[in-house]
């Protein structure tokens, strides 16, 4: 499935907001929400040894995907945007396709 069609998709069941500030608040308080989802089952591999649920991991990256589809929908723009907006960022940073020097790691060239 390529970025627009699973915007146009998923954009099919997204509510009916009252205003645009209403839809932002959702997609951002969403994206928020269902990265603590993702960040939660990792942290139960990495602090308690448990397996990582990988079907789990993909339905809640999946989450993440829907609010960041309506965001994108809610500014005017579409997955593939910002796909291939950071594609060109990476490929400034990482001259080459290859990930060099340490002063990245923290930061600089953000």
């Amino acid at each position: 499935m390529e970025f627009n069609e699973y915007q146009r998709q998923a954009m099919v069941t997204k509510k009916n907001h009252a205003s645009k500030k209403d839809q932002e608040i959702d997609g951002l308080l969403g994206i928020a929400g269902e990265s603590g989802e993702v960040c939660e089952i990792l942290k139960k591999h990495y602090s308690r040894g448990t397996p990582i649920d990988r079907d789990e991991l993909i339905k809640e990256l999946g989450d993440v995907m829907w609010y960041i589809a309506e965001l994108c929908d809610v500014f005017g723009f579409t997955l593939e945007d910002v796909a291939q907006r950071n594609i060109l960022k990476l490929a400034a940073r990482h001259t080459g396709g290859v990930f060099s020097g340490a002063g990245n790691r923290t930061g600089e060239g953000k």
